[in-house]
C-alpha cells in the first residue's frame, strides 16, 4: 500500500476525545484495569495518520504569513462538485447549489428552522444518531421515531407501514433521513430510496438528508443521494455532507449542504447568517480542497480495503466465537452496531454491566441505548487491523465468558 493504516499512533495529549476523555467524561465509563491498555473503540473518529494530500494543503497555506478575511474559493467549489461527481455520478452540481456550514449538525438545525415551528415534530428511523436525538431535543422539536427492523437474513429495513401511519397521524411534514445509516451501518437500494421518497412526497414532507458517511461504502454496495431519486427529492431535500468522517477532520471544523431549491437555498444562506458564527477557517478550507483531489481518492481507495477486511474479520469473529452477539455485516461506515440481547438474557447480566467489563480490558465500546439500542453495544473498526484483532482476542478471553 502506498499510504499508512498499520501503524499505531501514540494520540495522548493530541487533543483525542477517544484517548484523552477516557476515565474522564460521563460517557466513558472508566480507564481499564492495571495491565491493559485501552483500545479506542467508541468515539467515531479514526485513528489511523489521515491522507498526507490534506496536511501538504494545510502546510502550504500556513506558509504564507497572512490569516485575514477571505471568501470561499473556486477551487473550494470545484473540489466539491469534481468529488460529488466522481464519487456518487452527480452531473448538476453548480457554485450556488453549495453553501458552508460548521458542521452537519448546524446545518440540520437550520433546515429544520425554515422548515417547522419548535415543537413541531419530527420524523427519524430508529436506532438514531444521538447528535440527533440530543440537537432536536435541546432545540424545542418533538421527535416521532419509525423503528427500523431487522429482515429474516438480519438485514435492517425500514417499516413503511409504520413509516406512513406516522406521517399521516402525527401530521408531520419534516423528516431527517440517514444515508448511510448510522449506527446500523445500512446503505439504501434505489427501490427502498423510491419508495421512502414516494411516502415523503404523498405527504408533503420536506427532507434533511444526513449523507456524511457517504465516502465509507463496503465494496459490492454503492451510495446513491438522496437528491437524486426523482424531482421531488431534488427540489424538497437538503443534503448535508462533509469530509470530516471519510479523512477524520472533525476537529477542524467543516461541512456543507446541497441544495437545489432556490427558494429553501436562499432561506438557509439567511438562516446561517444570523448567528455570524457560521464561517468557514481558511485552513478548514484547504484542509478539503486537499482531500478531493486525485492523492486524496487513492487515499481513501486503500482506506476502504482496510476498513472491508476489518469488518470481515470482526464479524466471522462475532459469529465463531461470540455466541449470544448479532450483528449485520455493515454495508457501510467503519461502524458495527451489535445486538447483545440474546447474550444478556442467557448471563442475567445488563447492558451496562457487559459495556463496563468490556471497557476493563481496555475494549472501549459506546453504549447503544443512547442510539435507541436498548441491547446494542457500537463499535469503531478504523483502526489498525492489529489493535481490532487484540480487541476481540480480550473480548473473547475476559468479556463474553
Amino acid at each position: 500500500m502506498q499510504f499508512d493504516f498499520t501503524s499505531i499512533i501514540d494520540r495522548h495529549g493530541k487533543d483525542a476525545t477517544a484517548i484523552d476523555g477516557i476515565g474522564k467524561l460521563p460517557t466513558a465509563p472508566g480507564a481499564p484495569k492495571e495491565g491493559f491498555d485501552a483500545i479506542p473503540m467508541w468515539v467515531a473518529d479514526m485513528n489511523f495518520p489521515t491522507a498526507p494530500c490534506i496536511q501538504k494543503a494545510m502546510a502550504d497555506r500556513i506558509m504564507h504569513p497572512c490569516f485575514g478575511y477571505f471568501q470561499p474559493s473556486q477551487e473550494y467549489y470545484e473540489g466539491i462538485m469534481d468529488w460529488q461527481k466522481t464519487q456518487n455520478g452527480v452531473e448538476s452540481l453548480l457554485p450556488e447549489n453549495i453553501s458552508y456550514e460548521n458542521g452537519v449538525l448546524g446545518g440540520l438545525l437550520s433546515a429544520l428552522s425554515i422548515f417547522c415551528s419548535k415543537g413541531d415534530k419530527v420524523l427519524l428511523h430508529s436506532p438514531t444518531y444521538v447528535g440527533f436525538t440530543r440537537s432536536l431535543i435541546n432545540n424545542g422539536y418533538t421527535i416521532v421515531s419509525s423503528p427500523l427492523y431487522r429482515d429474516e437474513e438480519g438485514i435492517w429495513r425500514i417499516d413503511y407501514e409504520d413509516m406512513e401511519k406516522k406521517l399521516r397521524e402525527e401530521k408531520i411534514h419534516a423528516s431527517i433521513f440517514c444515508s448511510p445509516h448510522n449506527p446500523s451501518g445500512r446503505v439504501w437500494e434505489s427501490w427502498e430510496l423510491e419508495k421512502l421518497m414516494a411516502l415523503y412526497e404523498k405527504y408533503d414532507v420536506q427532507v434533511i438528508s444526513d449523507e456524511i458517511w457517504s465516502d465509507i461504502i463496503m465494496p459490492g454496495f454503492s451510495h446513491i443521494p438522496t437528491q437524486s431519486v426523482n424531482d421531488y427529492a431534488k427540489m424538497h431535500t437538503i443534503a448535508l455532507y462533509a469530509p470530516s468522517k471519510t479523512f477524520n477532520l472533525a476537529g477542524l471544523v467543516g461541512a456543507y449542504h446541497i441544495c437545489y431549491n432556490k427558494t429553501l437555498q436562499d432561506r438557509m444562506e439567511k438562516e446561517a447568517s444570523l448567528s455570524h458564527y457560521n464561517s468557514m477557517n481558511v485552513l478548514s478550507m484547504h484542509a478539503l480542497i486537499g482531500a478531493y483531489s486525485e492523492e486524496g481518492r487513492r487515499w481513501l481507495k486503500e482506506l476502504l480495503s482496510v476498513l472491508s477486511e476489518n469488518r470481515d474479520f470482526a464479524c466471522a469473529f462475532i459469529e465463531e466465537n461470540l455466541p449470544g452477539i448479532s450483528v449485520m455485516k455493515s454495508q457501510g461506515t467503519y461502524m458495527l452496531f451489535l445486538d447483545c440481547a440474546k447474550y444478556l438474557e442467557s448471563h442475567k447480566i445488563s447492558l451496562e454491566e457487559l459495556e463496563k467489563r468490556c471497557w476493563e480490558v481496555g475494549v472501549a465500546v459506546q453504549d447503544g441505548k443512547m442510539f435507541h439500542g436498548m441491547t446494542h453495544l457500537r463499535m469503531n473498526l478504523a483502526l489498525p487491523k492489529s489493535r481490532v484483532e487484540e480487541a476481540f482476542r480480550r473480548l473473547e478471553e475476559y468479556v463474553f465468558v
